[in-house]
């Protein structure tokens, strides 16, 4: 048995790990590159692996860097099946088309400042009709139903607790030649007791384990403390009448602020004046699917609908459909709150909210997640002036406020937790989707708990396993 781990090593975008078993070659997720521009899209084009030769995708969940480089698979020759679970295969169906579409759109602002300057033009990595036939190879996968995939490879599912859909990925590997393996394969585990969705699961006797390290050397502060602060921002732009932009995933943390609002709502703390605006097509879409699939929800948010309360829903919420009803909130006075993706700056309709908010020192920004490096989120968090915005320098003045509690990833605390329940098997760990000091730090919390042969694996490495 081999595992060779081509993204989310040393660095937390771009989730692809190969397993090869019993003469099948596996990816563990297929995920996006993102940073530089123009990096990303030679590192998404050329695939470290030969498309064709792959049997089986299994997908933790459909956060666009793990699923987004699935269509250009496809592209590439890839005919083999999708192993997910019913939601993030609906997820991944909005979510890849959205993608596309921004890659699209976007291209054609960057090439029109390449063609002026005589540089080569961009292409998108793929189209619609690969995202067409991708939905076509999903293969929708319960929860806790042991699925033989092959002839001595089993796949089963449990929560992750990440994201709606999100899995851990145990894959027994029987082999006629040398000994059985469990592999666990966390995906992105998620923070304890966040809203609306279930805890994660501690799925027992893996001898191998993969696990992400994305707050392996964090803390997050409580999330008691989120409404406090939410509040506190929007009395300040009632007062200002200006404008809380927050760039946020269409999946998860849209989801998250909605809920939040929704209970500073019914308790009479949200200002009168303060209208919301969720300017993206995707998370309307997005949210719906949440609400189709309650029954992933936690005992807090059942509650919640029992009582008659949606939790996704806020008072005078409006979703922005048109680009047209988009630009017009540029211009709209406040107060108001906007919800635009995408979560780390990178596209879509926050970018063109951003060049008219960022320039205004009564406005926020407000990032609620993590932002990888060389992106434009991580540049606005460290509040590096000025910031380029559709090739454009724009001074930052506008308040840039950070709240990790929101966070839907597992810090040092939840990792440990989920460890010390899994570990006890355990013979060969490594620590993936990191930057590098937080793919170390989680190698020695493996080290420390007593997991044996932890390691930080590098681009490309690959591992021999009996």
């Amino acid at each position: 048995m081999r595992v060779t781990f081509y993204g989310a090593a040393q660095t937390t975008t771009g989730s692809m790990h190969l397993v090869e078993a019993n003469g099948k070659r596996i990816l563990l997720d297929c995920g996006l590159y993102q940073g530089h521009r123009k990096e990303a899209f030679e590192k998404n084009r050329n695939l470290p692996v030969d498309a064709a030769s792959i049997d089986y995708v299994i997908l933790s969940h459909a956060h666009i860097d793990h699923s987004g480089n699935l269509p250009q698979l496809v592209r590439q020759g890839f005919r083999g099946r999708v192993f997910a679970r019913q939601s993030t295969t609906e997820l991944c169906d909005i979510m890849l088309r959205d993608s596309c579409f921004l890659q699209k759109r976007d291209l054609e602002y960057v090439n029109k400042k390449r063609r002026r300057d005589g540089k080569r033009l961009f292409e998108p990595l793929y189209e619609e009709s690969d995202i067409d036939a991708l939905m076509q190879l999903f293969t929708p996968t319960h929860m806790h139903e042991p699925r033989e995939i092959a002839r001595g490879l089993t796949l089963e599912f449990f929560n992750a607790g990440h994201i709606l859909g999100s899995a851990l990925v145990q894959l027994d590997v029987k082999s006629d030649h040398g000994r059985n393996h469990r592999l666990l394969f966390s995906g992105d585990l998620g923070q304890p007791n966040q809203p609306i969705l279930r805890h994660y699961e501690y799925p027992a006797g893996a001898d191998i384990l993969i696990c992400e390290s994305t707050y392996a050397d964090k803390y997050h502060p409580s999330a008691d403390d989120v409404e406090l602060r939410l509040e506190r921002y929007l009395k300040y732009i009632d007062r200002h009448n200006s404008k809380l932009l927050v760039p946020a995933f269409s999946v998860g943390r849209t989801q998250q602020i909605i809920y939040y609002l929704n209970r500073l709502a019914a308790r009479g703390r949200v200002p009168r004046g303060v209208k919301l605006f969720i300017d993206s097509p995707l998370s309307r879409k997005a949210t719906e699917i949440y609400a189709k699939h309650r029954e992933v929800y936690n005992d807090e948010a059942r509650a919640m609908l029992a009582a008659g309360m949606d939790p996704l829903t806020f008072p005078g919420m409006a979703f922005i459909g048109t680009p047209e009803e988009s630009m017009a909130l540029n211009d709209a006075p406040g107060p108001m709150i906007i919800i635009a993706a995408s979560g780390m700056c990178e596209g879509g309709r926050v970018l063109h909210h951003l060049k008219h908010c960022v320039s205004d020192p009564e406005n926020i920004i407000l990032i609620c997640g993590f932002q990888a490096e060389n992106t434009l989120g991580r540049r606005i968090v460290e509040k590096r002036n000025p910031v380029k915005i559709f090739g454009d320098e724009v001074e930052l003045k506008a308040r840039v406020e950070v709240i990790n509690a929101l966070s839907a990833h597992a810090d040092r605390a939840g990792l440990s937790d989920w460890l010390r329940e899994v570990k006890d098997n355990v013979r060969h760990a490594f620590a993936v989707h990191g930057e590098p000091e937080k793919v170390t730090a989680m190698a020695e919390l493996m080290n420390d708990l007593g997991v044996k042969n932890a390691v930080a694996p590098a681009p490309g490495q690959t591992f021999k396993i009996e």
